[in-house]
């Protein structure tokens, strides 16, 4: 314990007492005696000196105070011994506190506090703080203080030979400086200067934190007063530093074990990810194997991808142009926002994209599991093509025999069109179909005429029906289903081919036929009706529309190839017919002088010898028969047409 941290025991009396008396010592005694008493009491050292001045006071003999000097400088070097053994004490279960601290470890930055506030205290010092290298930066910053005040001075960066504590990161070795401003040993920095300043540190110990042969920071110790450590504080602070560096070194080896521990964990977690990949690839591809051997189609393959890839699949024909051309290009599914695209191409063509929907994070093995089944969808693409193909030329070749009149077999022909899953028993419409897009190269215009023959196989097939190619164009032989009409037929095939070849196509459509089988030569007539109804659509610039010869009224018989003149008169005037059959009424021979007299009632009147009330009554009846627009020029024309017809067919006796 210092001198001056120790206050005297002794009590003052205001009478001087004799050596004896204030020792309790007994008259005949030895010199030690007193100072054992005192050493017993843990006086302090002014307390020995005492004792010789009042046996001087007392004039005690020469021997006497000769034999107390001696006792007293024997007494004080036991209590100089006993303190020393009981500071070393004081260390060393500071150091075995901090060793147990070391051992249990568990929060790097509580072993590093408790290290320096024990080294404050055992040095009774007024500050004490420990700075750590920075290998990055090269320089030492503050980790860990105590008992310290300034903001700035807990924000220090010490280069490396700036500063007490630089030199000492620097050379490895304890520095230790009684008056830091007046020390010339180191260099001086304005920071480091402003910070300690700031701090009011005078005297500073610094010294090295070593693992190996390697500086990790330094530990000191300082003053705000001017102060002189001695050795035994220096190896005491060099004690701690030893123990604060094993905590620093424990500390990154649980670091690096725990970091260690969580990529073994990691490193299992993936393992057992890609276990699940690798099986999950397995089972699609059993999969995709097991479609293509059962004839499944793409869409087969997308739901079992789906299934795999526990996300959303389909197959489209249409996918953002940068990422399906990039995809393509390269071989690989690539990512679009928050979808994976893989292009389904043959060749140098491409046939569409598999889109998996929603799944942004794809590992790898799953990216290879939606590129082969875009893979295994191309093929299936090309099969279904193939066959599609062979189909169309099949349906294409029964057409052309039916136009060509070569096959005169009805049971063959029946054979033929049955495997092919079309009646000809069945009443059909035969339709001739063209282009009419804007004029291209040649080229284009043959690709063009591919992809028209390529839709018409497609609708002829899911319709039951038959398509060829021929005269520039495509005819269609599909069945009339229900309550159909010819021209309803004849627009929706002009709409469905335009929406699939995206440009124009003009459909025209002949009378429905029959019985194909028995008579194939009426296939050629009516083709050669759709045509002539196809030119007059094209003619009268119903470009992209459909219609049938009925479409045209009158002029329907100059278009239809048999002259339907029975059928033209029934759709005009047959109701009017019909009712003067049944009710032996005369609506007929009045609408003939109604027309003859110019439409005039006043003029048919004379020319029947009937009343005019009479004429009235019957033309209101036939406005009930045939439509309120009986009379507009065109229907009109047409009811003349059919009356000159229907007198011209009946008999001359009638």
């Amino acid at each position: 314990m210092s001198r001056d941290h120790v206050q005297s025991a002794e009590p003052r009396s205001a009478e001087p007492q004799s050596a004896e008396r204030s020792t309790g010592q007994v008259p005949g005694g030895g010199a030690e005696a007193p100072f054992l008493e005192l050493l017993a009491r843990g006086a302090s050292a002014d307390a020995y000196e005492q004792l010789l001045l009042l046996a001087r006071a007392e004039g005690r003999p020469a021997e006497r105070i000769a034999a107390l000097e001696a006792a007293k400088l024997l007494a004080l070097r036991v209590r100089s011994e006993l303190e020393g053994r009981r500071r070393r004490e004081a260390e060393l279960s500071a150091l075995f506190e901090t060793a147990h601290d070391l051992a249990g470890l568990r929060d790097l930055d509580a072993v590093l506090q408790a290290i320096v506030q024990r080294a404050r205290s055992l040095l009774g010092t007024d500050v004490a703080y420990l700075s750590l290298n920075d290998p990055k930066r090269g320089d030492t910053y503050m980790r860990v203080t105590e008992g310290s005040v300034a903001a700035r001075f807990q924000q220090l960066r010490i280069g490396m030979g700036e500063g007490l504590g630089g030199l000492v990161a620097q050379t490895a070795r304890p520095y230790v400086t009684d008056d830091y401003f007046e020390d010339e040993r180191f260099r001086h920095t304005v920071s480091i200067d402003s910070g300690v300043r700031e701090e009011g540190l005078v005297a500073i110990c610094g010294v090295p934190l070593m693992l190996g042969h390697h500086v990790i920071g330094v530990l000191f110790a300082a003053d705000r007063r001017a102060r002189v450590f001695e050795r035994e504080q220096i190896a005491l602070l060099g004690s701690f530093a030893a123990l604060a560096a094993a905590a620093i070194d424990t500390a990154n080896l649980l670091t690096e074990t725990r970091s260690a521990l969580a990529d073994l964990e990691r490193a299992n977690e993936i393992i057992r990810d890609r276990s699940g990949v690798i099986e999950r690839a397995s089972d699609v591809h059993d999969r995709l194997a097991e479609l293509v051997l059962r004839g499944g189609g793409v869409h087969d393959v997308a739901a079992a991808v789906a299934e795999v890839l526990d996300g959303t699949v389909e197959f489209t024909e249409t996918a953002p142009g940068t990422a399906l051309e990039t995809s393509r290009a390269e071989g690989h599914a690539v990512r679009h926002e928050d979808d994976w695209i893989a292009a389904v191409a043959a060749g140098g063509e491409l046939l569409g994209a598999l889109v998996l929907r929603g799944h942004p994070g794809l590992d790898p093995v799953d990216q290879r599991t939606l590129e082969r089944a875009a893979m295994v969808t191309s093929l299936l693409l090309l099969a279904r093509r193939s066959a599609a193909e062979a189909e169309q030329r099949v349906r294409g070749e029964l057409l052309d025999d039916l136009l060509n009149g070569r096959d005169r077999d009805p049971r063959l022909l029946r054979e033929r069109a049955a495997r092919l899953d079309a009646d000809l028993d069945a009443t059909h419409v035969v339709l001739a179909a063209r282009l009419d897009g804007p004029a291209v190269g040649a080229d284009e215009e043959a690709a063009a005429r591919r992809r028209l023959w390529s839709a018409a196989s497609h609708l002829a097939a899911t319709r039951h029906g038959l398509a060829a190619a021929r005269d520039g164009g495509t005819v269609l032989l599909l069945p009339l289903e229900g309550t159909d009409s010819a021209t309803a037929l004849a627009r929706r095939t002009a709409r469905q081919l335009g929406t699939a070849v995206h440009e124009a196509v003009t459909v025209g459509a002949s009378a429905p036929v029959e019985d194909l089988a028995t008579y194939p030569d009426t296939v050629a007539a009516a083709y050669e009706e759709g045509r002539r109804c196809l030119d007059a659509l094209r003619l009268l610039g119903r470009r992209g529309d459909g219609a049938a010869a009925e479409d045209f009224g009158f002029v329907g018989l100059l278009l239809a190839g048999e002259r339907d003149i029975t059928g033209f008169v029934e759709r005009t005037i047959g109701p009017v017919v019909t009712y003067d059959e049944r009710r032996g009424t005369d609506l007929v021979r009045t609408l003939d002088a109604y027309f003859a007299s110019g439409m005039s009632p006043a003029r048919t009147k004379d020319d029947l010898h009937v009343h005019v009330n009479t004429v009235a009554q019957r033309l209101e009846r036939v406005g009930r028969l045939l439509g309120d627009d009986w009379q507009s020029p065109a229907r009109a024309l047409e009811i003349q047409l059919a009356l000159r017809l229907h007198r011209l067919s009946a008999p001359t006796t009638h």
